[in-house]
């Protein structure tokens, strides 16, 4: 009988892939996908960003690479992070990661243990919540309400700290809500952290370019009264259609950066030197591909937004960050799960629950926009459609 450690029956999984897999193989047997689960955008990579991975292979960059990321690429990353958030910072406390979850991990290994304490968002990216556990620390739900427009609230997330808390996680622009947390709101997070120095702070702003209506993303790094304890998540898939480079950075204050060099030499050793290519060169070179990007993901939120609206017992705020809409469904009679589950298979359109993304995403859905307005449309057409037929939950 072989015996594995009892962490490992505590993680949980990111049910976007189970999903996508089993829309793969229905498109397999021949039904109609309309796939607004997963969450990458739907485009290319720019072509200048694939040369440079190309032209990196044929010059011969085929070994290993540091542990922390090559100094050009970690550069690259001090030079964007100057021009979107003011603050200069060191290349020595940058780390390129094979993609955003590596910082998680790292960050709540480093943090986690039995009796410690840890908060996340919730609803929120579920890895969150699954390394904790993992570690065997305590989850502790920031309860994320569509009554604030899915921001999180800075009063309710200090009165969960307790002398226990060894770190929070936050996330603006937000997965799975498409909330934006206004700069009022982070100010305040922030004076009342100065009264718990033992809580460290992982915000993870991936998605820091996707934001609409004039609205602005303001990052942690802003704020030097914490930067001593603050991580910063980020990294190339979102903003730059790279989800399948793997490719992601993180800020760390001096005095963890060693930690994390460590765990990079035994987990995953360093990232692959094109792809580190292809990096610098999304970062150095034309945005044109970005922006138009942007402008077609907007253009779809306020369909989206509208097409939900109309369904029977369906409501959705307009989201202000991301590429996701995050609609209320309760007024449909239906529990969220059987309801995504129930629209894969008899409409073939794929969405994911709300509860798995915690806790309080019962009664919603999560939809990527990140598909064609026509894709988009039809799901719509297909969503009204079984709503009506199917006003309430069968038992």
């Amino acid at each position: 009988m072989l015996h594995t450690v009892a962490a490992f029956d505590r993680i949980g999984e990111e049910n976007a892939f189970a999903v996508l897999a089993r829309a793969t193989l229905l498109a397999a047997q021949g039904k109609d996908i309309i796939n607004l689960g997963i969450g990458q955008p739907d485009f290319r990579t720019p072509e200048h960003i694939v040369e440079a991975a190309i032209k990196a292979l044929r010059d011969g960059h085929h070994g290993y690479t540091p542990a922390t990321g090559l100094l050009a690429t970690r550069e690259a990353v001090v030079r964007r992070t100057l021009t979107t958030t003011g603050i200069e910072v060191s290349p020595e406390n940058v780390v390129i990661l094979p993609g955003g979850k590596p910082t998680m991990y790292a960050t709540i290994v480093l943090f986690g243990e039995p009796g410690a304490e840890i908060l996340y968002p919730d609803p929120g990216f579920p890895i969150y919540r699954s390394m904790i556990e993992f570690t065997g620390a305590t989850p502790v739900p920031v309860p994320i309400r569509e009554e604030n427009g899915f921001a999180f609230s800075a009063e309710e997330t200090l009165a969960l700290i307790t002398p226990r808390t060894r770190l929070l996680i936050v996330n603006s622009p937000a997965n799975p809500t498409g909330g934006v947390t206004p700069k009022s709101e982070i100010d305040k997070l922030v004076a009342g952290l100065e009264k718990h120095p033992h809580v460290a702070v992982l915000s993870d702003e991936i998605y820091d370019v996707m934001t609409y209506d004039g609205e602005t993303h303001h990052s942690l790094l802003n704020y030097p009264e914490i930067r001593d304890r603050l991580i910063l998540l980020n990294g190339w898939s979102k903003t730059w259609a790279m989800t399948g480079w793997r490719m992601g950075w993180s800020i760390w204050p001096d005095r963890l950066y060693d930690k994390i060099r460590k765990l990079a030499v035994n987990c995953w050793s360093c990232v692959n030197a094109p792809s580190q290519y292809a990096g610098i060169a999304a970062i150095d070179g034309p945005q044109d591909e970005v922006e138009k990007m942007m402008r077609a993901f907007d253009r779809r939120r306020k369909i989206v937004v509208e097409g939900l609206n109309s369904l029977p017992g369906v409501s959705c705020i307009t989201p202000k960050g991301a590429f996701y809409a995050f609609p209320n469904i309760k007024g449909t009679g239906w529990k969220a799960k059987p309801l995504a589950s129930a629209l894969l298979e008899d409409k073939g359109v794929a969405l994911i629950g709300g509860p798995d993304f915690g806790i309080l995403g019962e009664g919603y859905l999560r939809l990527s926009y990140a598909n064609s307005e026509e894709s988009i449309l039809r799901a719509i057409d297909r969503m009204d459609d079984f709503l009506r037929s199917n006003p309430a939950q069968k038992s």
